[in-house]
């Protein structure tokens, strides 16, 4: 399931509003175990543009 919501939040990056909306609905769908890889996966690949977003939903990776 990991990898679908990776591959939804690559296809709605380019708004704030759907890359939100699909990052809550991500977080449901994964499993408690992969949720410290997914947020890592997050903060790389959309840190630079969607990082006040990431941050309301991760603690931020030390």
């Amino acid at each position: 399931m990991i990898e679908y919501v990776k591959t939804i939040l690559q296809k709605v990056s380019f708004s704030k509003y759907l890359f939100e909306r699909e990052l809550r609905k991500g977080l449901r769908l994964i499993l408690p175990a992969e949720v410290e890889e997914f947020r890592d996966w997050c903060y790389q690949m959309f840190g630079k543009i969607h990082q006040s977003i990431l941050n309301r939903y991760f603690q931020p990776a030390i």
